[in-house]
This record gives structure tokens, C-alpha cells and sequence, in this order.
């Protein structure tokens, strides 16, 4: 097999600083599983994508150092990159393990660029109140702290999460949940993310997002998730805009910027945009 050295490529990074690492390895065969897992605890980021070709576009997987995931936004994102550097600027078809989705690569400065991906098809619905009352346990936080006008919901974008309003900035800034109960309550509710967010004045949510059922406490950046929020806010009718940014990070000391667009079509792929610079 030949591959490629690993990238490491941070997405969404903001103000030239800051976004989430990821590992992006192009390959011209898959390696087996076991490889994989390898690669990724060494990287050590929250995900590292794997990718060769395939027909006119390319097979992509994620592994966590602990699990794969199906879809990952921040690591597609990075791939996005990855494929610009060597490839050059375009749009790039990736194949999932289920479904397939585009990313669109542009340069912006020295290796820098702006990449777009349209995400899988979304859906969400309403969590059960035991996962509820189970959640708001593990997190230490009282009913009281959730923001009425957005109800806890799954939501689905490639890969399923669960939403969290809250009433103020401090509630993230404060979050502070229970490692092990928490992925066990994640695995087996089949949860790749539980994102825990706060809608500021002029329309930007701000955003800590736990990743325990990878092993990792959080990530400064979950492109995702931030697909599955669009999806969910189109399903509940929020009155906001239908382009939106998602700060994330400011409370790891990692900024991230993602800007969100969806269209009222229920169910429709959501597009998701943001830098991405070398590490």
C-alpha cells in the first residue's frame, strides 16, 4: 500500500488561529481496520479521515482513536485541504459508508483555503424523557437552565447528536459532565456528539460539544454537528436566519468559526463552510 505522510490539517480555524485538528491520510487502498485505529491513536486527534479513489470521487472513513464514525465535518473539512494541496482547487465527490456527499476547495492564501461541504441528508426528533432527565444528570444541569423555545431533540446529519439550549453564555462556559457515565449513556444511545449550545443576541450560537463516546472530553470544532443543529432548527421552525455562524472552541482556548446555510426543504442536505490552514 501506498500512502501519503499524514497531514494534520486544523478545520475551521478562526482569524487564522485556532479549529479542530484532524489527521487526513490519502491512500491509493484502504488499509485494513486495525491500521486505521493505529494511525489515529498515534495522531492522536479526535479524528483522522482516510481516503483513496474511487470512480469519480473518492472513499473516505473516520476513525476516532477509540471508534469509527460515518460522517465527520471537521475531518472532512480538513480533507477538503488535503485534496486542494495535492489536487488542486474544485469539488471532490466522497463516498461514506453510507451515503455520499461533495466538498467544494478553494485557495485562499499560501496553503490556507476555504472549503464547503454539503452534508448527508437530516432528521431529528424528540429525545426521550429518561435520555432527557439522564442527560441533565450527567451534565449537572437543572431543567430550569434549558431554553424553552428549543426543545432536546436527536438530530441527524450522517451521524446522530443530541441538542442542548441553554439560557446563558455561562452555562457553556461551565459545562462540566461526568466522563464515564456519559459515554456509556452515548454508545448506547448510538450518540457521536452531545452539543450543548447558547444563541447570542445577533444570531450566532455559540457552542461546547462533548465527544466522550470517542474519547475525547470535547472538540473545538464539529462540522457534523453543526449540520444536524441546521436540520433540527429547520424541523422545530425557528424564526432565525437560514445562514448562521457557530463559535466554538473560545472555552478550550482553540476558536473555531463555522458558517451554516440550509434551505426549507425538510430533510435536505445541509452546507457547511469554513478555513482551514496546516498545523
Amino acid at each position: 500500500m501506498k500512502t501519503t505522510k499524514i497531514q494534520k490539517i486544523a478545520a475551521f480555524s478562526y482569524n487564522n488561529k485556532g479549529g479542530n485538528p484532524a489527521g487526513v491520510v490519502i491512500t491509493d487502498k484502504m488499509p485494513k481496520e486495525e491500521e486505521m485505529f493505529s494511525i489515529a491513536k498515534e495522531v492522536g486527534y479526535s479524528e483522522t479521515a482516510f481516503l483513496h479513489p474511487k470512480d469519480d470521487g473518492w472513499r473516505i472513513r473516520y476513525f476516532s482513536p477509540e471508534i469509527e464514525v460515518d460522517f465527520c465535518g471537521h475531518a472532512t473539512i480538513a480533507t477538503g485541504a488535503g485534496l486542494g494541496q495535492s489536487h488542486g482547487e474544485g469539488t471532490y465527490k466522497l463516498f461514506l459508508n453510507n451515503g455520499e456527499i461533495s466538498v467544494a476547495v478553494k485557495k485562499t492564501t499560501g496553503n490556507d483555503f476555504k472549503v464547503t461541504l454539503q452534508s448527508p441528508e437530516t432528521w431529528s426528533k424528540p429525545a426521550p424523557q429518561n435520555v432527557i432527565d439522564d442527560v441533565l444528570d450527567v451534565f449537572n444541569l437543572p431543567a430550569s437552565a434549558l431554553h424553552v423555545d428549543f426543545p432536546i431533540r436527536y438530530a441527524f446529519a450522517g451521524a446522530k447528536h443530541l441538542i442542548l439550549v441553554v439560557n446563558d453564555r455561562k452555562t457553556v462556559a461551565d459545562m462540566n459532565y461526568e466522563f464515564k457515565k456519559t459515554k456509556a449513556l452515548m454508545l448506547k444511545e448510538s450518540l457521536v456528539t452531545i452539543s450543548l449550545l447558547w444563541l447570542d443576541a445577533n444570531n450566532v450560537f455559540h457552542s461546547r460539544n462533548a465527544f466522550a463516546s470517542g474519547g475525547v472530553y470535547e472538540d473545538p470544532a464539529t462540522g457534523a454537528a453543526a449540520a444536524a443543529l441546521a436540520g433540527y432548527l429547520r424541523d422545530i421552525n425557528w424564526k432565525g436566519n437560514n445562514k448562521f455562524e457557530i463559535i466554538q472552541g473560545e472555552d478550550m482556548g482553540s476558536p473555531s468559526r463555522l458558517i451554516v446555510e440550509y434551505t426549507p426543504i425538510v430533510g435536505a442536505s445541509i452546507k457547511i463552510s469554513g478555513s482551514a490552514r496546516n498545523i
